[in-house]
């Protein structure tokens, strides 16, 4: 059986070291925050809010929600927006999306404040992330795949990965920091012919597409290192990732479980963002 990458584990190593650096700015005077901006009250959008108001509580981070309503106006959405941006108590800003079809995401990407967009909403901190600037706030979950390598000593330099799913949320960023991390990249898409054939050559393989149990024991080589991003509901309505678990965790030699892999450890990268977020614009 391959060994678990556990997020658990990862999430709580990580909630350590940002309650201590937000702890140190506490005594200096300065105290980190997070805003949320929600729309509406879409389920989904909740149950990440509850999680992030948990982690943010246990990181010693405070927090704000300021919620929409869920016909809101473009206009008025910019104006809330920009009140956000310019609150000096506010170091960072989270956007629940999609944003209902009125909003137009397009457009509201270049009013957040980069400095305070601590999910990588904003171009600029896309730019910063694809030339691998450090000062730069990179997405959560992607970010979330590489402190589980990062965690567990699997160093990406020189390895052959391939990314299933080339999604602006999780593929494409993940390809970035991966190529930041100076690994050998292969992604694959919708038009992909073979998906499969390109997974089999992988050392690390990171799969992402929101579809069940998509990657079979056949698409996987023997102890190839498996991080599974996907979270679906199956049939049964059992919550279930990309990855097909069961044939291939014995193939494996390492391997992400869903649940408790990389979802559990995206709200506690949101927290680190925020320190990091409220470090730099405070100078320090």
């Amino acid at each position: 059986m391959g060994q678990l990458l556990d997020g658990k584990l990862v999430a709580a190593s990580l909630k350590e070291e940002t309650l201590q650096q937000a702890n140190e700015l506490r005594e200096k005077g300065i105290v980190p925050k997070l805003t949320i901006v929600r729309v509406g009250a879409q389920p989904s959008d909740l149950a990440y809010e509850r999680g992030a108001l948990k982690r943010m509580a246990a990181c010693n981070i405070d927090v704000e929600v300021k919620e929409l309503d869920a016909e809101i106006t473009q206009e008025d959405f910019v104006k809330e927006l920009k009140a956000v941006n310019e609150d000096p108590a506010t170091h960072g800003i989270l956007i629940f999306r999609p944003l209902p079809k009125q909003l137009d995401e397009n457009a509201i990407q270049y009013v957040i404040a980069p400095e305070k967009d601590v999910d990588c909403f904003s171009p600029i901190n896309v730019a910063k992330m694809n030339v691998g600037d450090k000062t730069g706030l990179t997405p959560c979950t992607p970010t979330a795949v590489m402190e589980i390598l990062r965690h567990y000593e699997i160093n990406p330099t020189g390895k052959d990965c391939v990314v299933i799913g080339a999604s602006n949320v999780v593929g494409r960023p993940v390809f970035e920091l991966l190529l930041n991390e100076m690994a050998t990249v292969t992604i694959c898409h919708i038009e992909t012919k073979d998906s499969s054939k390109w997974a089999r050559q992988a050392e690390i393989l990171v799969v992402g597409v929101g579809v069940p149990r998509l990657v079979k024991e056949n698409w996987v080589s023997e102890g190839t290192i498996v991080v599974d991003v996907g979270i679906n509901v199956d049939k049964e309505g059992k919550m279930c990732g990309d990855v097909d678990f069961d044939n291939i965790v014995d193939k494996a030699s390492m391997i992400t479980p869903v649940p408790g892999g990389v979802g559990s450890v995206t709200t506690s990268v949101l927290a680190k963002h925020v320190v990091k977020a409220c470090k730099q614009q405070n100078g320090l």
